[in-house]
Order: structure tokens, then C-alpha cells, then sequence
């Protein structure tokens, strides 16, 4: 691939970018964001840094600029200050030395007028030029420094003989009149006489120095006019400029599209841009990148000019170089940015004014070691843990907060290009994320039959519903659908482990996205979430892992890098890439941004083999790249979240108490709704009540499991040790997920060992219960030996993913319409 010609940037613009710069041998080169502006380079730890600490800055005017390698180049200023700095690659370290030499040269101009503009004098010969005016300044300047040395140097012996004379006229009034008194006086008049010469040349200084400063005042104030002058008419031409670039967009918003061949010559020829709206057109897409990391699996630089210019005038010519000969556009800024004339995007008026406050979390002490010294070699997922750990929300909850920016699935689901929509549907996995920075609490765990609804169809189109499908291990089915055209479901288990300083959340089960327009169906499992400081210090989470997007249509995919957070790496934190790809593996988008803030996207027009090598010594990928605009952000949270658990808006809302919900709903749950109340020893109280009546649920349902089986199987439960009726009658039966296997374990509480039995040991063989056929795949075994079948989901086939899953199989918004909800059991 041949290397891209750096643009020729125009004088005045400000330039900033990552640029690594050498500190010492022990740290090596640091990465520092630097900025260019009116004639002066200086640098910044952090971009946040900008507004009140500046590193180290350097006046072009008087540096020397020279390159070492392909990437690296050095700013010196003949002096104390030299930069030896480092860029990403030989096209960006181009771009930077054209940019400090037009601003040098600009620099130097500048403040060759301005010296000409306050000179009364005759100006200097063109032999002389810009040499002679700076060395009349330097000398100048030298001059003003000895003179302000000479004043200070007065002030001490004034000072010293002003002491001498007052200790001699001290002396002379107490010396008797005889042979002394001659002596003393002429010591007197000897000191008043130094005094008086050390005076007069300090007062001859600072005649000079006066008569110095009013030769050159005038001078100064004419430099200091020409200055705003010059600011003045720079005001005047951006305002122009901006008239100007607003009237082209508004002529371009009204014109014609035209093909590739018709385009305007001088837009695609090799020399320089001329018209205005082509050089506003480059300067709007020159950025620079972030230099590269070790961590970073590509590195992405500006792309050449020539995309630059057919951006937004000549979309079908990108389409095509994007292989994409279906006709449609790729993501550009128009279809990115929100809609304003949609009317559905108009009509989000809540018809219900929703809760912005819940009472303020109590602050109650806690000693963790008297809990946690009880559940040494027990199982975590089974360990009770009191309600100060919780926050006043259950994980059925928790899970429904995925749809907090379902925003990004309403304008996915009008787009025309299956690739724009990966944008989008890679941006909605990243956003789910953004709700969990704060939030160190834990969830409630949901009853096993227990549901949440969340009705947002006046407000936003869309409704979803969970169910708590299986207890051990524990697992929630989710399905969302929108009047706009999507449909979400999901079926989540935790697996954790419990390493003393931290604890791992793995999230088990396929995220499916399916659109009703495109018929694309995309795919997706969650990343690790690690809870840090579990015993002592402020706990902190961190989210980590990789993340593959797939469009089963089209065979797109989108690859997401979450970075894991550490404390010794130079990239911002909770950092997350990933690269849009289609079925052949060329890339068209590059996304970058974190987690809990942004995440932005990036057009590809070209990308090659030959960046600086990784950590595993391959050479990474090179992504010629245009401007990168914003596909999400994150919302503000609500004013004082830091004492309302760092609850979102959507958060706040969630455990409101409507009417009409299943009974099985979330809001009714006693215990939790008591800790939102803050009576948190009454919510231990009766969560102790809930867990011990679930219990007893779930003893009486294998109870009725065991009796429809075999009357062999029944006679040897029943002669087992572990029946009902025996002395250990207060253990329980638990029947594990798989068929294979049958647990035991003591129900005196959550936190007892398992024990394992082969099931044909005890009951010998018995054929697998099965659920119903359903729309979407083969029935499955149940997970489920003790008679217990979800409310409202199935568990089938996924035709997709070959995965056994629950699907919703309807009924439940029928059911809340007619306020029928008899079928519903009663774990509250």
C-alpha cells in the first residue's frame, strides 16, 4: 500500500494529538497530549489537563525542528528545552513536522511585523532581514536586565551605608568634645559621602531605565495594536467562513447528488484545493489519532485526502469502494445523527410522570468477618448474605436495565446497510455496561418463579419481561420487543468465583437481537465483570474480556476488546476497540471509546499489514481511517445518585409500585421494597422468611417429582436415609440440572456442601421429561427433574446458536390485560 501524502495544513489551525515524548531512561518515552496554537507547542499529561496545567511549552519562532527516524523527530530551542518526541507512524510524524514548520514559518512573520510595525526607524537592509531585528530585541532585553541588576545592586549598599552613617551619627552623640572629636567627624563625613555616590548612581539608573522604557513604550503599544487589530479581522474572517460553509451545507442539503464522473474537476485533481468549501471540507476531517499501544490489536491514521473529499458529496463512490453493490449507503454523519424529523422521535412525551427520588441509603456499620468466617469452604452461590450487601433491586431488575439506551436499537432498526446496523448493535452491547461503574451493590436474587415486567410502550415503544426460569444454578429469561421493529431475549446464569480480593462474575447464555425489517439476527455473550477489594479497601468493579458480534444473515461480525484495567498501563481506563467486519474479513469501521462514557465510530477506507508489532510479535493492522463521530454517550445520573446506590434514571423507576403487575412482580417482594424503606433489619427479617418458604416449595415439588416416577424409585427413596420421615428429616432432595447426577444438601441453611449420587444408583433409569414443541426449535430435556416448568418461557433448541434456551411463549401480557392472574403461584 502506498503511503498516503500528508495534507498541507493551513496556517492558524490548532493542531493536538498523542504524541509519546521522551522523559529519562528509567520511564522511557510517555505518552502526552500536545497542542499546537498560534506559534507555541506545548504538552499535557491528560486532555483534561488543558484548562489549568500546562507541561512544558516551546515558541516556535526560535526552535529548531529536525528528524531522526521514520517516526521520531526532535524540537529544540537552542537552550534549556528539547524535546525528543515519537509518533504512532511515519504518516503521522509527517504530519506533525508540516504542521510545526508552516507554524514556524508563521510565527517568525508575525513577529517580524509586529517589530516593523512599532519601528520608527528606517527598516533594516534585506541583507540583514529577520536576523538583525531579533538580535536588536535580544540586545534590548539585555539591556533592561543590566539595568534592573544595576538598580538592585544600589539597593544593598544604600542599604549597607545608610547602617554605617546611622551607627556613626550614634556614636558622635555621646563622644566627649576633646582630641576625638575631630576623628568621629571625619569618619562621619567620609560614610555621608559614600552614601551620597551610591545614591546619585542609583538614581542615574533609574533616570536611564525610565528614559528606556518611554523610548520603547510607544513601540510596544503599536505591537500590542497591530495584535488586536489582527485578532480582530481573524474574528471577522472565521464568522465569514462559518456564513459561508453554513450556506454550502444548506445548497448541498437542496442539490442533486451527481455521479463520481460528473463531480467537480478540480475536486479530484492532484493539485492544490482551491475553493472554500473544500478546504473547510479538509480541515473538518484532519484529526489526529491516538498513538499506539501495546494492548491495541490495530493502529488506526487518517486516511488520504481524496476519501476526505468525496465524503458526503459522492456517497455511492464510497459505497462501492466498501464492496457493499446492494445499493445502499454506509454510515456516514446524516444517517448516524438522530433523526429530527422523525415523528416518533417528537411524540416521546411520558404519559406518566415517573419517580426521580428514592429514600437516601442508611448508613449502617457492617463487620464482614463475623459473616464471612461462617462461609469458609461453603459454596458462594449458596452463602446468605443479609440485605446490607443488596441495593433495593432485583437482578430480574438489573437485567431490564439493558434497555436503558434502546435508542441505539430504534435507529439501528431503520438503517439499510447491515454493516451500519453492526455499528450500532456493537454500540448498545458496549452501552449495557455504563449503568455498572458505580454500582458495588449487590442484586436481590430472584425467587425462582419470579417476574418483572417493564411496560414502556406509551413512553418508548417497548416492553420487556423476565422470569427467574431455574434456581440452582441460577438462571433469568429476558424478552423485549419494540413497536419499531426489534425484538431482544436472553437467558442469563452466573458462574462466580471467589478469589479473597476479588470476585468473577461470568455471565453464561447467547444475547439475540433480531430485527424485524432486515430479518438480521445478531448474537452475543457478556463479558467478565470482577468486583476488586472484596474484603478490605473501597470496592471498585472492572469489566473485561472479548465480545464477538454476529449477524447469522449476512456473516458480519464486529470484534469487541474490552481492556482490563491496570494500574501500570498508559491507556485510559476501561478501555474498549473492536473492528466491524464483513463475511470476507475486510474491515469497514473501527469503534473505540470505554465502557462507562462514549463509544465512537470511524469509516475504514484502507487498511494493511505493517504497524509496530505487538506484544506477540505479529505486526498489527493499519486502518487508514476518516473523522470519528459519536455513536453513544452516556446520560448524566441524576442529581444526588451517590446516596441513591448510583441508581440511573431508568434505575429509580424500576421498583415504583404500579397496578396491574403479575403478583409474582418484583415490586411485591416484601424484603426488598422494606430495605428501599431503609428498615433493613425488618428486610433480613423477612427475606429469612422468603428463602425458608422456598424451601419448603421446592421439598414438596420433588416430593410429587419422586412419587410419579417408578414404584421402584419410590420404594427406594422412601427406604433411603434421607426421606422425608427419617431422622434426618431435616435434609432436603435436590435434583441437579443435569440428568446424571442428584444433589443433597442440609437445609438448615444456604451454605451447606454438596453431596453427589448417581441417579441410577437410586432410582435407576428413568425417561427425561420433556418440554413443548415450540416455534423455535426441537424440544429439550427439562432442566428441571422436581416437576417445575416456567410460567411464561419454554426451554427449547435455539435453530441459531444450537443452544437450549427459554423462550417466551406468550400469555402474559394477555393475562394483565384481563387481570387474570390465577395461574400465577405464590412465593411472596
Amino acid at each position: 500500500m502506498s503511503e498516503p501524502k500528508a495534507p498541507t495544513p493551513a496556517p492558524g489551525d490548532t493542531y493536538k494529538g498523542w504524541l509519546f515524548k521522551w522523559t529519562n531512561y528509567i520511564k522511557g518515552y510517555q505518552r502526552r497530549w500536545f497542542v499546537l496554537s498560534n506559534g507555541l507547542l506545548s504538552y499535557y499529561r491528560t486532555q483534561a489537563e488543558m484548562g489549568h496545567t500546562c507541561r512544558g511549552t516551546i515558541n516556535l519562532a526560535t526552535a529548531n525542528i529536525a528528524v531522526e527516524d521514520s517516526c521520531n523527530f526532535v524540537i529544540s530551542n537552542g537552550g534549556t528545552q528539547t524535546y525528543h518526541l515519537k509518533a504512532s507512524s511515519e504518516v503521522e510524524r509527517q504530519r506533525w513536522i508540516t504542521a510545526l514548520e508552516l507554524a514556524k514559518a508563521k510565527a517568525f512573520r508575525m513577529q517580524a511585523e509586529s517589530d516593523d510595525s512599532g519601528d520608527d526607524s528606517t527598516p533594516p537592509a534585506a541583507g540583514q532581514g529577520a536576523g538583525s531585528r531579533n538580535s536588536e530585541v535580544q540586545s534590548t532585553l539585555r539591556t533592561l536586565g543590566s539595568k534592573v541588576e544595576d538598580l538592585s545592586t544600589c539597593n544593598d549598599l544604600i542599604a549597607k551605608h545608610g547602617s554605617a552613617l546611622q551607627r556613626s551619627l550614634s556614636e558622635l552623640e555621646g563622644v566627649r568634645l576633646g582630641g576625638e572629636t575631630s576623628e568621629k567627624i571625619r569618619q562621619v563625613t567620609e560614610r555621608a559621602t559614600l552614601f551620597r555616590i551610591t545614591s546619585n548612581a542609583m538614581i542615574n539608573a533609574c533616570r536611564d531605565f525610565l528614559a528606556l522604557a518611554q523610548t520603547h513604550s510607544k513601540r510596544w503599544q503599536k505591537a500590542l495594536q497591530a495584535e488586536r487589530e489582527q485578532r480582530v479581522r481573524l474574528e471577522e474572517t472565521l464568522e465569514q467562513l462559518a456564513k459561508q460553509h453554513n450556506h454550502l451545507e444548506r445548497a448541498f442539503r437542496g442539490a442533486t447528488v451527481l455521479p463520481a464522473s460528473q463531480s467537480n474537476p478540480a475536486i479530484d485533481s492532484k493539485g492544490p484545493v482551491s475553493g472554500k468549501g473544500d478546504a473547510s471540507d479538509e480541515d473538518e476531517e484532519n484529526e489526529f489519532f491516538d498513538a499506539c499501544e501495546d494492548v491495541q490489536e490495530f493502529i488506526t491514521v487518517p486516511a488520504d485526502p481524496k476519501y476526505h473529499r468525496r465524503s458526503g458529496s459522492n456517497v455511492s463512490g464510497i459505497s462501492s469502494e466498501l464492496g457493499m453493490d446492494d445499493g445502499t449507503t454506509s454510515l456516514d454523519e446524516q444517517s448516524l445523527a438522530s433523526n429530527p424529523e422523525s415523528p416518533q422521535s417528537q411524540e416521546l412525551v411520558p404519559v406518566r410522570k415517573r419517580r426521580t427520588r428514592i429514600p437516601d441509603k442508611p448508613n449502617y456499620s457492617l463487620n464482614l468477618w463475623s459473616i464471612m468466617k461462617n462461609c469458609i469452604g461453603k459454596e458462594l452461590s449458596k452463602i446468605p448474605m443479609p440485605v446490607n450487601f443488596n441495593e433495593p433491586l432485583s437482578m430480574l431488575q438489573r437485567l431490564s436495565e439493558d434497555l436503558e439506551y434502546y435508542e441505539l436499537l430504534d435507529r439501528a432498526a431503520k438503517c439499510q446497510s447491515s454493516l451500519e446496523q453492526m455499528c450500532y448493535v456493537a454500540a448498545f452491547t458496549v452501552s449495557s455496561y455504563s449503568t455498572t461503574v458505580h454500582r458495588t451493590g449487590k442484586p436481590f436474587n430472584p425467587l425462582l418463579g419470579e417476574t418483572f415486567e417493564l411496560d414502556r410502550v406509551q413512553e418508548s415503544g417497548y416492553r420487556s419481561l423476565c422470569e427467574q426460569v431455574s434456581h440452582h444454578p441460577p438462571a433469568a429469561a429476558h424478552h423485549a420487543i419494540s413497536e419499531r421493529g426489534w425484538t431482544l431475549r436472553q437467558e442469563i446464569a452466573l458462574a462466580s468465583k471467589f478469589r479473597g480480593k476479588y470476585l468473577s462474575i461470568m455471565p453464561l447464555g447467547s444475547i439475540h437481537c433480531i430485527f424485524e425489517k432486515s430479518t438480521n439476527h445478531y448474537t452475543w455473550k457478556k463479558v467478565t465483570t470482577t468486583v476488586h477489594n472484596i474484603i478490605v479497601g473501597k470496592l471498585w468493579i472492572d469489566q473485561s474480556g472479548e465480545i464477538d458480534v454476529v449477524n447469522h444473515k449476512t456473516g458480519d461480525r464486529c470484534h469487541l476488546k474490552f481492556a482490563p484495567y491496570s494500574y501500570f498501563s498508559r491507556d485510559v481506563a476501561r478501555k474498549v476497540t473492536g473492528v466491524v467486519t464483513d463475511k470476507d474479513g475486510k474491515a469497514h469501521y473501527v469503534l473505540s471509546g470505554t465502557w462507562d462514557e462514549k463509544m465512537e465510530y470511524s469509516r475504514v477506507m484502507q487498511s494493511s499489514r505493517g504497524g509496530e508489532n505487538g506484544a506477540d510479535g505479529r505486526q498489527k493492522t493499519v486502518y487508514q481511517t476518516l473523522k470519528a463521530k459519536e455513536l453513544w454517550r452516556k446520560t448524566p445520573l441524576p442529581e444526588g445518585a451517590e446516596n441513591m446506590y448510583y441508581f440511573s434514571t431508568l434505575a429509580l423507576t424500576l421498583n415504583e409500585l404500579e397496578e396491574g403487575v403479575a403478583p409474582t412482580d418484583s415490586r411485591r417482594r416484601p424484603d426488598q421494597r422494606l430495605m428501599e424503606q431503609g428498615r433493613w433489619e425488618e428486610a433480613n427479617a423477612e427475606k429469612q422468611r422468603l428463602e425458608e418458604k422456598q424451601r419448603t416449595v421446592r421439598r414438596e415439588r420433588e416430593r410429587e417429582a419422586n412419587r410419579a416416577a417408578s414404584p421402584s424409585e419410590e420404594v427406594l427413596i422412601e427406604d433411603s436415609p434421607l426421606a422425608s420421615d427419617s431422622p434426618l428429616k431435616s435434609e432436603e432432595v435436590e435434583i441437579a440440572s443435569e440428568p446424571s447426577e442428584t444433589t443433597y444438601k442440609t437445609d438448615t441453611d444456604e451454605t451447606s456442601s454438596d453431596l453427589s449420587l448417581s441417579t441410577e444408583t437410586l432410582h435407576g433409569s428413568h425417561p427425561p421429561a420433556y418440554s413443548m414443541e415450540g416455534p423455535y426449535g426441537a424440544p429439550v430435556k427439562s432442566g428441571h427433574q422436581d416437576n417445575y416448568k416456567s410460567m411464561w418461557f419454554e426451554q427449547l433448541v435455539d435453530p441459531v446458536t444450537g443452544e437450549p434456551t427459554h423462550i417466551y411463549k406468550g400469555g402474559y401480557w394477555e393475562a394483565k390485560e384481563q387481570g387474570n392472574w390465577d395461574s400465577c403461584p405464590d412465593i411472596f
